[in-house]
């Protein structure tokens, strides 16, 4: 008899330097057919909670992606520094991206995980501005992902109501499992849920898989 996925639920928010690191870790987890992995975007960055982009603040973000990049050998480039973060014009702004990857959800939900490593490597790597609808769209096109791409320029209501509701779920896990940080990994559904800790999500891969089976 062949056993239920374990069910993990990921949350995270796009312009998180450390969700950026754990990326190849859940798309290593995703490729076993042993566990179904959810994403749900935190909205810890969104729209009210966003904030402006002053010397100041890009000067903590720079800094802390070094410390990541130093730690994990995770790339920051010199282009995302002058293209991104010395960019005034521009909000520190997750809830574009966040609602890219609702449509990517909505048009072909097996593709998330992917589009969000997309949209990683484009801020981190090539220097590309996430938090501008025309960018994410050509990502999402890039990668074949066209009829998310246009739901995603429409900004229709269904969409952003999708949206919302995700990151209203979101947040409602963590509160329910007592975390206010991302990246976290969630096992489990209902008042069975639990959280895995993030020392063990970027410690060896054995030890974390060892600890997601342990919570079937």
């Amino acid at each position: 008899m062949v056993s239920a996925p374990i069910s993990v639920t990921y949350l995270f928010d796009p312009l998180c330097g450390w969700c950026y690191r754990a990326s190849s870790v859940l798309q290593r987890i995703d490729a076993l057919d042993e566990f179904s992995v959810t994403l749900l975007p935190t909205g810890l960055f969104a729209d009210n909670n966003s904030r402006v982009m002053d010397p100041g603040f890009a000067d903590y973000v720079w800094s802390n992606d070094l410390r990541i990049g130093a730690l994990t050998g995770q790339p920051f480039s010199e282009v995302y520094q002058r293209q991104v973060l010395e960019d005034r014009t521009r909000r520190f702004d997750s809830g574009p991206a966040t609602r890219a990857l609702s449509a990517v959800a909505v048009t072909e939900p097996s593709r998330e995980l992917e589009a969000l490593a997309a949209m990683q490597r484009g801020r981190y790597v090539e220097g590309l501005d996430i938090t501008h609808l025309e960018v994410l769209a050509r990502i999402l096109t890039g990668m074949g992902l066209s009829e998310a791409a246009s739901l995603l320029l429409a900004q229709d209501d269904g969409l952003l109501s999708h949206s919302r509701e995700r990151v209203k779920v979101a947040q409602a896990i963590m509160a329910q499992v007592g975390t206010g940080g991302v990246p976290a990994l969630v096992l489990g559904a209902g008042k069975a849920r639990r959280l895995i800790s993030s020392n063990v999500l970027f410690g060896g891969w054995e030890g974390l898989i060892k600890d997601l089976r342990a919570g079937k």
